[in-house]
Formats: C-alpha cells, sequence, structure tokens
C-alpha cells in the first residue's frame, strides 16, 4: 500500500501548520483592516480628505486578500478532511486485519492443539 498511517499523520501535521499560517495570514489582514479604518477615521477627524480613488483603492486590495486567504483556507480544509478520512479508512483496515490474524492465529492453535492430543493418547 502506497499510503501508510505515517504519510497520513505527517500530511495531517503539514495541513495543520498551513492552516496556522493561513490564521495567521487572516489575523495580518484584519490587523491592516483595522489599521486603515483607524487611519480613515483619524484623517476625518482631523478634517482631512482621502481621495475616493484611495480608499477605493485600499478596500480592493483588502478584499482582495482575504479572498485569496478564504480559498486557501478552503482549500487546505478539504485537503484535511481527506487525510482524515484516508486514516480513518487505514485504522479500520488495521482494525479488520487484526481480527483475522487473531482468528488465523487461534484456528492454528487449534489444530495444533488437536494433533497433539491424539499423538499423547497413543503414547499411553
Amino acid at each position: 500500500m502506497s499510503c501508510t498511517i505515517e504519510k497520513i499523520l505527517t500530511d495531517a501535521k503539514t495541513l495543520l501548520e498551513r492552516l496556522r499560517e493561513h490564521d495567521a495570514a487572516a489575523e495580518s489582514l484584519v490587523d491592516q483592516s483595522a489599521a486603515l479604518h483607524r487611519r480613515v477615521a483619524a484623517m476625518r477627524e482631523a478634517g482631512a480628505v482621502l481621495p475616493e480613488q484611495e480608499i477605493e483603492s485600499q478596500i480592493d486590495r483588502i478584499c482582495e486578500m482575504g479572498a485569496v486567504m478564504r480559498r486557501a483556507v478552503q482549500v487546505d480544509d478539504n485537503q484535511f478532511c481527506k487525510v482524515q478520512e484516508r486514516l480513518a479508512q487505514l485504522e479500520l483496515e488495521n482494525k479488520e486485519l487484526r481480527e483475522l490474524l487473531s482468528i488465523s492465529s487461534e484456528s492454528l492453535q487449534v489444530g495444533k492443539e488437536s494433533s497433539v492430543a491424539p499423538a499423547s493418547q497413543t503414547i499411553k
């Protein structure tokens, strides 16, 4: 099997790290937006007028960055869900294989015991 539990765990850790990076980037965008809002408010209080074009440009830029971050988070979330699903499948398969191994081991042990019993009876 080309997909091992270790590989899935490694992928999950990588995805978790990427989600943390995206979260940090999103927080940065929120901070930038808040700073821009404070700047606009301060300029309004001072009576300065921002050019409408500059405000629109800043808003568009922030919106674009937010859209890119949302898309990146969606992609990472989808990938993370796939990794979790695959991990659950492998865990179930592992459990089933262990059950089969246990049944097989029990069957072999019963077979050995039954072959040893007639041999001990003939010795008496």
